[in-house]
């Protein structure tokens, strides 16, 4: 089923519906006669192979805008510009995106700060999802786990790291969550000392994507003790970010997680890990305001992703309705079979438009945290609805391992939870409104 004209809306710039077609055309080709085996070494080994293909050809820039040095005066929008296979020299071109005005995102050449066109992360992940779940995962994470240096590395950290991680030659890893720290992060425990012109980490971070095959991570540990108010809960002062090697003396992967959707996940450990003061992203103590500038980011691409999935369980659910013979007919003769699919379209439809308009709000640089929580919230539960009527539809089949709405039926729950779980995005938004009613009341 072709649902580009989706691109034909007023959230996108005809650079963006090439971006999509681009995208689109790649993954056909190359994911036309591959397939990945599900044990944890064929899976670490795939989602390498993809980071350097992804890097290959040009797809990891989009989600490493500070790539490189760059120049403010050679600001481009990062929408589609170049060749998909952009060398280093492109890369560091792209490097520093120019500010956006705050109302049409047009480019100007005043600012020298890295800015995310989260439009695009949003169309290369839906693109990528309808195709390969781990090719997704592999897209995002490069964007998520060198984010932090993006958005504050020193100009050092950033020409150390972020050329490598567009080209696909590094893979990146945000390590955030702990056992007791999850949706409520000022409650990580994690601590980094300062000793001389070091910090020494302690602790564990665990649920970490790329954990086990990164070659570094964008740690965030608690530098001053935690703030504990009278209801009990923690204040965010006092964390603090640093990029850690992980050949670092002192830092080992615990342990190995297997989920239901196979990818590389571990818990790791800090034990005496000493790394550099200079590793250090921004402020010490302002690590909290990062990670949230981070999730920011690419929250909104997890909605993107979501309909990937959602959009290929419809396109399956379809291609099986009209083939599958069922009493004299097909299964697509069916009013139940009818309105089922239009529940499905109609669903993925709803998300899309919200997921866009988050996506054009942010980049745009208008405020849109009730915009990005509401697309993430409604993507991921009506892509989970929507499989979930792909598999009914599919009967004895849907349930096979193996088969593409079981796969799917995997892929898309752990969307519902991380980079915040629905009722943590119902929290924003009802935050949300309630300022607003408070301010103009």
């Amino acid at each position: 089923m072709d649902v580009s004209s989706y691109l034909e809306w007023p959230f996108f710039t005809p650079e963006h519906g090439e971006l999509a077609r681009r995208v689109d055309a790649w993954a056909t080709a190359y994911f036309a006669n591959r397939t990945f085996a599900e044990d944890r070494d064929s899976v670490d080994h795939a989602c390498r192979q993809l980071v350097s293909e992804l890097g290959r050809a040009g797809w990891t820039r989009y989600s490493v805008p500070s790539a490189g040095t760059g120049n403010a005066d050679e600001g481009h929008d990062t929408a589609a510009r170049g060749s998909p296979s952009a060398s280093r020299g492109q890369l560091a071109e792209h490097g520093f995106q120019a500010e956006r005005g705050a109302g049409d995102g047009r480019v100007g050449t005043r600012s020298v700060s890295p800015a995310f066109d989260v439009r695009s992360l949003a169309i290369i992940r839906e693109t990528l999802a309808r195709h390969d779940a781990l090719a997704d995962f592999a897209f995002a994470m490069q964007g998520l786990g060198s984010g932090a240096i993006s958005l504050a590395g020193s100009p050092e950290l950033k020409e150390r790291y972020l050329p490598r991680v567009a080209s696909g030659e590094a893979i990146a890893a945000f390590a955030l969550s702990e056992s007791a720290a999850g949706s409520d992060v000022a409650a990580i425990r994690c601590r980094a000392r300062r000793d001389g012109d070091s910090y020494v980490l302690d602790g564990e971070k665990t649920w970490i994507s790329n954990g086990g095959i990164a070659e570094f991570y964008c740690v965030f540990a608690r530098t001053s003790d935690a703030e504990v108010r009278p209801d009990g809960t923690v204040a965010a002062r006092g964390i603090s970010a640093f990029v850690v090697d992980a050949n670092t003396p002192g830092f080992s992967i615990a342990r190995r997680i297997d989920v239901i959707s196979p990818h590389p996940l571990a818990t790791l450990s800090f034990d005496g890990c000493r790394i550099p003061a200079t590793h250090l992203l921004g402020t010490e103590g302002d690590g909290f305001k990062l990670a949230m500038r981070t999730l920011n980011v690419f929250r909104t691409s997890v909605a993107g992703a979501a309909l990937g999935f959602g959009q290929r369980a419809l396109d399956e659910a379809l291609d099986h309705a009209v083939n599958r013979p069922m009493f004299g007919k097909t299964l697509a003769d069916f009013q139940l079979t009818q309105a089922t699919l239009a529940d499905m379209a109609t669903d993925l439809d709803a998300a899309r438009l919200l997921t866009y308009r988050a996506a054009w709000l942010h980049d745009t640089g208008r405020p849109c945290a009730k915009e990005v929580a509401m697309a993430k919230m409604t993507a991921t539960e009506s892509a989970q609805r929507v499989i979930d009527q792909a598999v009914q539809m599919f009967g004895g089949r849907g349930v096979m391992h193996g088969e593409r709405v079981e796969q799917l039926y995997r892929d898309i729950r752990a969307l519902r939870i991380y980079e915040g779980a629905t009722e943590v995005q119902k929290l924003i938004i009802g935050r949300e409104l309630i300022n607003m009613a408070k301010k103009n009341s």
